[in-house]
């Protein structure tokens, strides 16, 4: 997506996005409720919009 083909750079950076990602996440679930919300939830509600994009950016639609 950002760095095509070289793949230390690409391993190096989905590790850092897919950190990045969960800690906000994590920050999201924790701060919007009053209780705990389950990460996987935040990240679902977080994650859906962008894979939606993803998905009709590639189809073209």
């Amino acid at each position: 997506l950002f760095f095509g083909a070289n793949l230390q750079k690409l391993l190096l950076s989905s590790l850092l996005m897919g950190a990045f990602f969960l800690l906000l996440a994590d920050v999201v679930a924790k701060t919007i409720t009053p209780y705990d919300l389950p990460v996987g939830i935040a990240t679902s509600v977080l994650g859906a919009p962008f894979f939606l994009w993803l998905l009709f950016r590639t189809r073209g639609v």
